[in-house]
């Protein structure tokens, strides 16, 4: 069965352009594409897409409280940001918000399809810049509750690497990558990728 996407974007052209790699896939139905947040938001439960492309910079509604506010209607919804705009606070306040990972909006048509289907596999896609600005926004403190290994799985997520990368990046089973978020989430008493980050980040945990 295709997996169902819907695009917020306000500019038309570029909208038309992620539609058409859309359409054009046979993996994908175009499920719905919306100019704003509130006329999206509308629809999504009669739609229900499974992956949202969101643009952050929109008329009314933001993309960062679009993405908050369908996080907490469909939690199960991933969503890609697709941005011109490599800007560190915005970056850090929408994977906050529950974004699943960046697409900036000059990618090539091979490189959107690539990130769709990485982010449908458990994965972050983001750029090199973008992960390197998540990164060097936190300095680890030293009153950490995560052990150094916790710690070093933690910062993989946040470079938006899928767990099959983190454990050969690690040298440490898939399921081992599993235990370690199982015990991130219980010692931050959270329950999602994005929110373990948004604390770690707030308490600056991670180096």
């Amino acid at each position: 069965m295709k997996r169902k996407i819907s695009i917020i974007e306000d500019n038309t052209v570029i909208r038309d352009g992620f539609a058409s790699v859309i359409a054009g896939s046979a993996d994908y139905l175009l499920a719905g594409q919306y100019g704003n947040c509130e006329d999206a938001l509308k629809q999504l439960s009669t739609e229900r897409p499974d992956l949202v492309l969101m643009d952050i910079d929109l008329p009314g509604m933001d993309g960062i409280e679009g993405t908050t506010r369908i996080k907490k209607l469909h939690p199960e919804c991933i969503i890609l940001i697709i941005t011109v705009l490599e800007d560190s606070d915005k970056v850090f306040r929408s994977l906050c918000a529950g974004a699943g990972g960046y697409i900036v909006k000059n990618s090539g048509t091979d490189d959107i399809v690539r990130s769709i289907g990485e982010a449908f596999q458990g994965g972050a896609p983001m750029s090199l810049n973008i992960a390197k600005m998540v990164v060097q926004s936190f300095t680890r403190a030293q009153d950490s509750p995560l052990s150094q290994r916790e710690q070093d799985v933690l910062r993989c997520i946040s470079e938006g690497k899928s767990y099959t990368k983190i454990a050969l990046d690690l040298f440490i089973s898939k399921e081992t990558v599993r235990t370690h978020i199982k015990n991130i989430y219980q010692k931050l008493a959270v329950n999602s990728r994005a929110e373990a980050i948004k604390v770690a980040g707030n308490n600056r945990w991670l180096a």
